[in-house]
């Protein structure tokens, strides 16, 4: 039994869904491939990440590869309740509504797990974890996992080196076809969009603040350049400030840009980046965005004591004001903005992203009982073949080494 908020949305949710499907031609050659051989027949599937049409598409295309699909929404405010309606319409078991509160959010992860899955999708770690605190009894039966995100590994890493990663977990975000594309081309210009569409500010002439420039923190600089902004990078990795530096953007301490900003945007995947001291420093009507997985950069308890709360001013935008009359304004509540204030990454690229998490777990099930219980890479001729599809889908042909280019690069000797 599914656990959503408004089943009479499904139509408006099932042409979101329609349009991806026509954006996303890996995807779709996979659905139709999958539709006869039927690869995952007989299993249960438990999908975890942000509920919205991409995602819904790639459900729909593991059912039509035979499996029993459970999903849950891995962020309280990305989950499009049409799109949720549209896959229980579809025969899809699905747990999750738009602004679900910490509690229902744990409910849903726990029917999720209650499903029983074999494989499994996960956005952030949270139904890995989840699993391994409180369902460790399901652990011998799942087959494997991969993971969406740079958060995600994070976490699962942490697991395997204590030793208690249950199964082995494909590094999806790791891939090139991920995050040379999904991370920087699709966070780029989706950040900006969630930024424009929650405050209908321009962009141009104003100063942003990056914070992290790892593949996601270059994707956003390189737009917010693009969009005519001045962008300073915040760092604590030498080599990528050096190369925030070479890609002619300025490199500071976040004290020192906190004053300087009218926007900033936390790609760090840690915790408390921009803190009280921040917030003292920082300009009048400065705006605040995340684009990291969880709502913790942005220490909203240390804004809401400096403020003493908040006021709702628009849509995905609440106004702190200063004892001193500045005000601050946070976006989407300090969680993902381009998923809390607008649509996520374009179809396009997410095609990419979810024809590897489909593709991941058929290696999963095809190397079953094979694999160590570790954090695996994603095998490059995978990623090859998901690059291949797309120029073919993009009518873009490329060149071939010859066979005496194979044997020049394949041999040591000097003539």
């Amino acid at each position: 039994m599914s656990s959503i908020r408004e089943r009479s949305l499904a139509p408006q949710g099932k042409e979101k869904m329609d349009w991806v499907r026509e954006h996303m031609p890996v995807l779709k050659g996979l659905e139709e491939s999958f539709r006869k051989s039927t690869p995952f027949r007989g299993l249960r599937i438990a999908v975890c990440l942000h509920l919205e049409a991409k995602t819904a598409y790639m459900c729909r295309v593991l059912k039509e590869a035979g499996a029993g699909v459970v999903v849950t929404g891995s962020n309280p405010l990305s989950t499009q309740d049409d799109v949720a309606s549209a896959l229980v319409e579809e025969g899809l078991e699905v747990h999750a509504w738009y602004n679900a509160t910490r509690e229902e959010y744990r409910e849903h992860l726990e029917k999720a797990a209650n499903f029983s899955p074999e494989l499994l999708i996960d956005d952030g770690g949270d139904l890995v974890s989840f699993i391994h605190t409180k369902y460790r009894e399901q652990l011998p039966r799942i087959i494997g996992g991969s993971e969406e995100t740079t958060t995600g590994l994070i976490r699962l890493r942490a697991m395997e080196k204590e030793g208690v990663l249950g199964f082995p977990v494909m590094a999806v975000n790791d891939a090139l076809c991920k995050h040379l594309f999904d991370n920087r081309y699709g966070t780029g210009q989706s950040t900006w969009d969630g930024i424009m569409r929650a405050t209908n500010l321009i962009v141009a002439g104003k100063d942003v603040v990056v914070i992290g420039y790892g593949w996601c923190g270059k994707g956003v600089a390189m737009r917010a350049r693009g969009l005519g902004a001045r962008v300073i990078v915040c760092e604590v990795d030498p080599i990528k400030s050096l190369e925030a530096h070479m890609d002619g953007f300025e490199v500071m301490p976040l004290q020192k840009a906190a004053s300087a900003g009218d926007f900033f945007v936390t790609v760090t995947g840690c915790s408390k980046v921009l803190t009280r001291e921040h917030f003292e420093a920082m300009k009048d009507q400065a705006v605040l965005s995340n684009a990291g997985h969880f709502d913790v950069e942005i220490d909203k308890e240390a804004l809401v004591a400096l403020s003493g709360g908040y006021r709702r001013v628009r849509k995905d935008v609440d106004a702190y004001a200063l004892p001193d009359g500045r005000r601050l304004y946070l976006l989407g509540e300090g969680r993902l903005v381009n998923l809390a204030a607008a649509d996520g990454h374009p179809a396009e690229i997410m095609d990419m992203s979810f024809a590897l998490q489909v593709l991941a777990l058929k290696y999963l099930l095809d190397n079953r009982g094979e694999l160590a219980n570790r954090v695996l890479p994603v095998p490059q001729d995978l990623d090859s073949e998901v690059a291949k599809l797309k120029l073919k889908a993009m009518n873009i042909e490329i060149d071939r080494l010859t066979d005496e280019q194979k044997a020049y690069l394949d041999s040591w000797e000097i003539d």
